[in-house]
């Protein structure tokens, strides 16, 4: 659904906010809250739907509700004097102070800005495996290195993926890929191994022609992004690397029994892409056990689009060995790790290590459960904005 008020459109599908023909950035709570507000245009919102609606209901201090209504005002081009847009009507909430019109998905965009797009094209890697990748956005390149569960054309609708894509996209040129074996790429997985990845992530690279550029990761990217850094030092500018590892779970202290493995493989065989099977319970309270029920169907879908359940268990089997332990020393550029507190998937101890070993690395310790990172909690705002300043402070340096 869009909705247009005074000189703003605002996409709820999209997760964009429009202000003058020209995109906004907004964090998450804050486009949630103007959405809140929009849907009930004309009528009082109370502080505890907006609690209930922003926060889930969790205890909140005065400060960041004010802090969240102040940046709503000044997105939209209002402030807290004139509260031309967004007004609070003392002791009781806020209210839309102007009309709004609406118009579903299908229908005539209202503005140009809303009309971006991603542009998918092909690489080889080095065996012939074809690799999609995607351009969007605008601004300087980036690159994001290719990880699990990604589906080029559904990321672009998806709950999850889409505000994250929005995020980075709005000052910067994206270009990500589908990893061999899923999503749009290759669906036969002829190799597994880290080194065959690194080519993949090198391939893509040369063919969106891509000189030196930020390499972003997350989870089983990092110990990809590092490798190809080491090998390439000349092309990597800055680091961002997120819910990444050293090591992977079957080579950490203790390892992971060989009974354990069959055990996970013979679930995802038989739940892949199963809502209610036990292997979706066991993923979900690993990788986000504070995911919605919409957020979870999105991932199911996101399941059964990416790739079958055999390639499925051995890209897990494959990444659970990745190791970049003796390359951590060769990586020289400004590098930022982010890890969520409670990340059950790779543990904090594993960012830690990370940031603990290469020269000069940033830590920012994030407070959530969530391996991945779910639009619309705290960890999702700090998470974009310690990424798109690193982003900025970096590309000053070069």
């Amino acid at each position: 659904m869009r909705y247009s008020f005074s000189n703003c459109v605002l996409d709820s599908d999209r997760h964009l906010l429009v202000r003058d023909g020209k995109q906004v950035r907004v964090e998450p709570q804050v486009f949630d809250l103007l959405h809140l507000l929009v849907r009930n245009a004309g009528v009082l919102v109370t502080r505890d739907q907006i609690i209930d609606e922003i926060w889930g209901g969790r205890i909140v201090s005065e400060s960041s509700i004010s802090a969240r209504i102040n940046a709503a005002r000044k997105a939209v081009g209002d402030n807290g004097k004139e509260q031309s847009i967004v007004k609070t009507v003392p002791r009781r909430g806020l209210q839309l102070g102007t009309s709004v019109s609406m118009d579903r998905e299908g229908e005539p965009a209202p503005s140009p800005a809303l009309s971006d797009r991603q542009r998918v094209r092909f690489a080889k890697s080095d065996d012939g495996t074809s690799i999609a990748y995607a351009t969007s956005g605008h601004g300087p390149m980036i690159m994001r290195a290719g990880h699990f569960l990604t589906h080029l054309e559904m990321d672009w609708k998806s709950l999850i993926w889409r505000p994250y894509l929005n995020a980075l996209g709005q000052d910067h040129t994206l270009v990500r890929y589908d990893q061999r074996g899923t999503g749009l790429s290759d669906p036969i997985l002829s190799n597994t191994v880290l080194d065959s990845h690194v080519a993949d992530l090198e391939a893509v690279a040369n063919a969106a022609g891509l000189d030196r550029f930020p390499l972003i990761a997350l989870s089983q990217g990092v110990p990809i992004a590092i490798q190809f850094a080491a090998n390439h030092p000349e092309r990597v500018s800055c680091l961002v690397l997120y819910g990444g590892y050293t090591e992977g779970r079957a080579l950490r202290d203790g390892g992971q029994s060989s009974e354990a493995a069959d055990a996970m493989m013979t679930l995802m065989r038989e739940g892949w892409g199963k809502p209610e099977s036990a292997f979706m319970r066991a993923f979900t309270s690993l990788f986000c056990p504070e995911a919605s029920l919409d957020q979870l169907a999105d991932l199911v879908d996101m399941q059964l689009a990416s790739t079958s359940p055999e390639n499925a268990g051995r890209i897990r089997m494959a990444i659970d060995r990745f190791t970049v332990v003796d390359q951590l020393e060769n990586i020289q550029v400004p590098t930022l790790v982010i890890h969520s507190r409670n990340d059950s998937v790779h543990p904090l101890s594993e960012g830690q290590k990370l940031a603990s070993n290469i020269a000069r690395a940033e830590l920012v310790v994030l407070e959530s459960a969530n391996h991945i990172l779910l639009p619309g909690e705290n960890a999702w705002s700090e998470w974009a904005r310690a990424t798109l300043e690193f982003l900025d402070r970096t590309s000053a340096l070069e």
